[in-house]
């Protein structure tokens, strides 16, 4: 037996082919346009994230000789979409979770004192990251798309949602609770769409779609949708909750970061709900079949792995993104240059939209290479930012394709102070989503079995006497010199 993965990530479509030892049989990648009408906006085309999930799984089935048993779904978060519901075509692009348009909308609701009620319910603040604001954006500035969400012509939802809706024909509107709790409108205490926040954000409560489990069985696929097959969906998370799932974080006080377009830290706390006051958010990791929540603690880095794709598109500075280590390496370090990759504003701990990408230090001496390495360098401190506020923490687990880059892992561990351990399968947002289809349709009995299918590939030590605080100390001063600079 096997399990199709689907991750629809941000900048492309990977779809996995994993049998029931975990092993990664075969897979497909398809990457979608970015498309940036203005700045600080991001926009994707919901067709061209269909049609790079299909051409992703036809690879992945074409490559493999057996043939799936159950899909598994994870997605980029936050992003709006809507699609009309009988076509199933987008009246407009999604609103990418990367996009801050939403920045004012979200200063007035603050401002109003909503804030504090919203952390309450959602574990959530107030910034253009979430989905609700962008929907609140729309029904301001795209009324003739809006007027079709509220006669109920157009659904709305994220990109799970969309592909689910596209993947059954149509049959199907849902979100799994972990979606869900990224919109700013799900009531994390009481597993439900909050009516309050639908309420207070302008959201018809009758659009939003059915909140399920995780895992189990939901809908199943139509042959005259999708390349011809008829398999039940059983598995949906939300990218960096089927990350942690596919780490085998199942344990309270397991942690990993996954880096990706961003970078993501989660750490599980188990049924408890754990409130974080230095910048951390509280979020659903996955809801099982009999409705019980597992939550977790999440550091939100915007830009880390896109600005190794920015040097590589934007400046050209670099062939491919897989360069960026052996170059980074003729230097022994990025002499005196220091990057923050607030490339659309920052994340945790900082929470600026405001704030722009700043490189400080340079002098004619620079060159290419301490640019690429100030970069991996930015990344190894802006996760540093995030576990500062975790103490206690004596491992973290990583993955993500920037995670192939053994001299960032070692930053890593030197900014840490802590072992970083990198798994055999770096994939793991797609195994994930594997794992949990799985699950739901009993090709794995239970997440002791997953864990067991954990392996290690290398554990990266702390490098004795690294100059970690003085280069961490320049770090923070580069950090508060980008911040609120789209307002200056």
């Amino acid at each position: 037996m096997s399990i199709l993965a689907i991750d629809a990530g941000t900048t492309g479509v990977t779809a996995l082919v994993v049998a029931e030892d975990a092993r990664v049989v075969s897979r497909g990648y398809e990457e979608f346009p970015q498309h940036f009408p203005r700045p600080g906006w991001v926009e994707h085309e919901p067709e061209q994230i269909w049609q790079a999930t299909l051409s992703a799984c036809r690879q992945a089935l074409q490559r493999s000789d057996d043939p799936p048993t159950a899909i598994g779904l994870t997605d980029q978060r936050e992003t709006a979409v809507l699609w009309d519901k009988s076509s199933l075509a987008a009246p407009r692009r999604a609103i990418v979770w990367q996009d801050r348009r939403s920045a004012g909308i979200c200063d007035e609701l603050r401002e109003a004192g909503h804030e504090n009620r919203l952390r309450e319910l959602t574990g959530l603040r107030f910034d253009p990251y979430f989905t609700a604001t962008k929907l609140c954006w729309l029904a301001s500035h795209d009324e003739k798309s809006w007027a079709g969400v509220t006669s109920g012509a157009v659904a709305l939802g994220t990109v799970d949602s969309y592909l689910v809706a596209r993947l059954t024909g149509g049959a199907r509107h849902v979100t799994d609770a972990s979606n869900a709790s990224r919109t700013l409108l799900f009531d994390i205490t009481k597993g439900e769409w909050s009516d309050e926040l639908c309420e207070l954000l302008g959201v018809p409560r009758a659009a939003l779609p059915e909140v399920v489990p995780s895992y189990g069985v939901v809908g199943r696929t139509d042959p005259s949708a999708f390349l011809g097959l008829d398999l039940p969906i059983a598995g949906i998370a939300g990218d960096q909750q089927a990350a942690l799932f596919g780490q085998a974080c199942f344990e309270v006080g397991d942690s990993k970061c996954t880096y990706g377009t961003g970078s993501f830290v989660l750490v599980n706390t188990g049924p408890e709900i754990v409130r974080s006051e230095a910048g951390l958010l509280t979020t659903v990791a996955w809801m099982d079949p009999s409705g019980a929540l597992t939550y977790a603690q999440e550091g939100a880095i915007f830009v880390t792995g896109a600005a190794i794709q920015w040097l590589r598109d934007g400046l050209g500075l670099l062939g491919s993104a897989g360069e960026s280590e052996a170059l980074a390496g003729t230097v022994p370090d990025s002499g005196g240059v220091v990057f923050v990759p607030a490339l659309t504003g920052l994340g945790a701990p900082d929470w600026d939209p405001a704030a722009r990408g700043t490189i400080v230090g340079i002098t004619r001496g620079t060159t290419r290479a301490h640019l690429v390495r100030a970069t991996l360098e930015a990344i190894a401190f802006e996760v540093r930012d995030v576990m500062e506020t975790l103490p206690g923490t004596t491992t973290l687990r990583v993955d993500g394709g920037a995670a192939a880059n053994g001299l960032l892992l070692q930053m890593q561990a030197d900014q840490l102070a802590i072992a970083v351990e990198r798994p055999e399968i770096l994939e793991t947002t797609g195994l994930g989503a594997a794992f949990l289809a799985g699950l739901g349709t009993g090709v794995w009995s239970s997440t002791g079995q997953l864990a067991d299918t954990w392996r290690l590939d290398r554990r990266f030590e702390p490098t004795a006497g690294s100059d970690r605080e003085e280069a961490y100390r320049r770090w923070r001063a580069a950090v508060g010199r980008a911040k609120g600079w789209a307002d200056v």
